[in-house]
């Protein structure tokens, strides 16, 4: 029981998601969604692999998980449990809903032989406990683009750039997504549904700027790029001070990203190019005549969770031989605990039980952190998460768990 009244988490029925669903919204601040947004949720909601606690009629607490594929170091695309929607009543707190709902679901993501959790935070405190650890960041700027100037590589003027309706260039944009997916760990492969979710444009989430407009990026006939963007436009006293609001960007290759870019930084009557949501190592960056000018910033992204320790670590590759006995912590999936031997390169990898010494031990939330590549290991240790046990052992180890490229989520849950 998590209260004295409520039931347990249990399966949500396909009529019980209105409910269910306001719920959520009622404890994200109770302000309703436009009808299309809601819609929407409503068709990609798998309620059989969502969780809800009643307390007699009424819904006070939610968990959902969808059917990701997320590509992990060398490329290949793992199943995961997109865990989504997690809410609890205000009149239900401080009574262990969360926590049944949390202790409910990863044994159902066992059961399902999904080796990995996945999950953004709304408030990132929360999930550590639960054994979630920080794994990829975004890229935030506001660029001032009156004063940061762009150069750009060779062969960017021969990409042509077309004005297209969202919609009309939504398969265009998801060919050049998906040809991106494989090349940079924590992407998502695009399940059947999700296109929508990319063009999504209700009025009241505009804020004064105009509806999504999107510009395709074309060389010898091929879309090789696309971004879609807002408009807000803004007058002062010296004249236009309008702001671009970048979305999405994508391109696959050089000069057509920079092509891209290009054409934000220069779009008339505008000042400042708002940019959210983008990979750390995002090529713009090395562009720029003045970062400072850019006010990067940088926030925790997507939070993993080894559900399968020897299945997860078995299933990604290596930048560079490793051979390595760890000591695993994980008091909320206790069959994760102990000692594992993981040896891997960059074919390929096995993971298994062993009873030798160990030589690094760590919990599974640094695990989780350092599963993509983009938190090193080493920099854990420095802050005392992980301890290395045979002295030598952590250096080459974080430099194997690495990635060439940023992990990164390229849209939230």
């Amino acid at each position: 029981m998590a209260t004295e009244h409520a039931t347990g988490p249990r399966v949500l029925r396909r009529d019980e998601w209105n409910p269910w669903y306001d719920n959520l919204i009622r404890a994200f601040g109770g302000v309703p969604e436009p009808d299309e947004e809601r819609e929407l949720w409503d068709a990609l909601t798998e309620p059989t692999r969502s969780l809800g606690v009643w307390d007699g009629d009424t819904c006070v607490g939610t968990a959902g998980a969808f059917s990701f594929r997320i590509t992990v170091p060398g490329g290949d695309l793992l199943p995961a449990a997109g865990v989504t929607m997690v809410s609890v009543a205000a009149t239900h707190r401080r009574r262990g809903v969360l926590t049944s709902m949390m202790r409910r679901q990863l044994d159902d993501v066992r059961s399902w032989g999904e080796s990995l959790a996945v999950l953004t935070a709304s408030e990132p405190a929360i999930y550590g406990r639960f054994g979630y650890g920080a794994a990829t960041f975004q890229l935030a700027a506001e660029i001032d683009t009156d004063r940061a100037g762009l150069s750009v590589p060779a062969g960017t003027d021969d990409v042509r750039l077309r004005f297209a309706a969202p919609a009309d260039a939504l398969d265009d944009c998801e060919a050049v997504y998906a040809r991106l997916v494989p090349g940079r760990p924590g992407m998502l492969a695009r399940q059947p549904g999700w296109e929508r979710v990319a063009l999504l444009d209700p009025e009241s989430a505009r804020e004064g700027a105009s509806p999504l407009q999107c510009v395709v990026a074309e060389r010898a006939g091929e879309v090789t790029g696309y971004a879609r963007y807002r408009v807000k436009p803004g007058w002062g006293a010296g004249g236009p001070e309008g702001e671009v609001r970048l979305r999405d960007l994508a391109a696959l290759d050089p000069a057509s990203d920079a092509a891209l870019w290009r054409f934000l930084f220069g779009i008339d009557l505008t000042s400042t190019l708002t940019v959210r949501g983008q990979p750390v190592d995002d090529a713009w960056q090395y562009l720029v005549s003045d970062i400072r000018r850019c006010r990067p910033r940088l926030k925790d992204s997507l939070y993993v969770r080894l559900v399968d320790v020897g299945a997860a670590l078995a299933a990604r590759t290596y930048q560079t031989p490793v051979d390595v006995v760890l000591e695993v912590a994980d008091d909320f999936c206790p069959w994760n605990a102990g000692r594992w031997r993981l040896t891997g390169d960059p074919k390929g990898a096995s993971c298994e039980r062993t009873s030798d010494a160990a030589e690094l031990s760590l919990s599974v939330r640094e695990l989780g952190a350092a599963y993509l590549g983009g938190v090193p290991l080493a920099g854990l240790a420095a802050a005392g998460l992980v301890r290395e046990l045979r002295p030598g052992a952590l250096a080459p180890v974080s430099v194997a768990f690495g990635s060439a490229v940023a992990p990164w989520l390229p849209h939230g849950f």
